[in-house]
């Protein structure tokens, strides 16, 4: 069935064999029971594809899902909050609530500061010193519950950041566990679902090939700088924050630059290569437009 469902690439490019063998087929009789057995071999390959592709796309996320809400979450809570006092996974969570609480600080001081240069201005400028001797009074005298109502404030949002962060804890753990399950599950699927994997691939490989040579050098285009362009090593930091935050693992910025500087630059080889080694055998057009474009 691999080898059936798979062409194997050489000399001449795919697109000549293909045309070259269409045409001597029409030319032998019984023509249309092949173009009808093709017809039906290619529905079966169309709705095999589909269905596997759903398959490995649905039953992950729904485990995932289940296992998640009704057994990961129950268990990581019980075991985060009542076997241990900690509330921040790691210290990159604590310096982030530091950092809320600062300019919660800074914003609750700023309106504070405000209101109380309107009331001041409300109040008719005046010679008596008596009148200013009261005025003061009064403002050391709203400075006491004005305080107090800081301090409760701050104290109300320190509480609202550590169930924020504790939370957080929680479904970074469960994000952890519940992921590696999936993935056991997606590598479940594909050795069990081989047959159906190499049909799926060959579907999607005519797929793409079928495409005219202005499409696939556009395609090209498209990817290699969404993944290796110029604004890319900005892309890959944002994303390997989310990655890192989403595991609950320490978000570096010295692990996060080494990576965007070396991985983006080994997957800029891999790419050429491929393109000189395989896409020139298989579609040269390809690449002739793909380098047109680019220049």
């Amino acid at each position: 069935m691999a080898k059936q469902a798979i062409e194997q690439t050489g000399i001449i490019p795919r697109s000549i064999i293909r045309t070259f063998d269409r045409f001597r087929k029409q030319l032998l009789p019984g023509s249309e029971k092949l173009v009808i057995q093709e017809f039906r071999i290619s529905r079966f390959q169309v709705l095999v594809s589909v269905k596997c592709l759903l398959s490995l796309t649905i039953i992950p996320l729904l485990i995932n899902y289940l296992l998640k809400n009704f057994l990961l979450i129950p268990v990581t809570e019980n075991f985060w909050n009542r076997q241990q006092n900690e509330i921040f996974l790691n210290s990159y969570q604590q310096d982030r609530a530091f950092e809320e609480i600062k300019k919660f600080e800074e914003k609750i001081y700023f309106e504070f500061l405000i209101n109380d240069i309107d009331s001041n201005l409300l109040v008719i400028p005046t010679k008596d010193y008596h009148l200013n001797s009261n005025r003061h009074e009064v403002t050391e005298k709203k400075l006491v519950p004005s305080k107090k109502f800081l301090q409760e404030e701050i104290q109300e949002k320190t509480i609202e950041l550590a169930i924020h962060y504790n939370q957080e804890s929680i479904i970074a753990l469960t994000n952890l566990f519940g992921d590696f399950i999936t993935f056991g599950v997606v590598s479940f699927l594909v050795i069990w679902m081989k047959p159906q994997i190499i049909i799926l691939k060959s579907f999607l490989t005519e797929s793409i090939y079928s495409l005219s040579d202005t499409t696939k050098s556009f395609l090209l285009i498209l990817g290699t700088d969404l993944l290796v362009g110029f604004h890319s090593p900005r892309g890959w930091e944002i994303c390997l924050e989310l990655l890192l935050r989403h595991l609950g693992f320490p978000e570096n910025q010295d692990f996060i630059y080494l990576f965007v500087a070396t991985f983006p630059v080994l997957l800029d080889t891999v790419f050429k290569y491929w393109i000189f080694r395989y896409l020139n055998q298989i579609s040269p057009s390809t690449v002739a437009t793909y380098h047109s474009m680019i220049e």
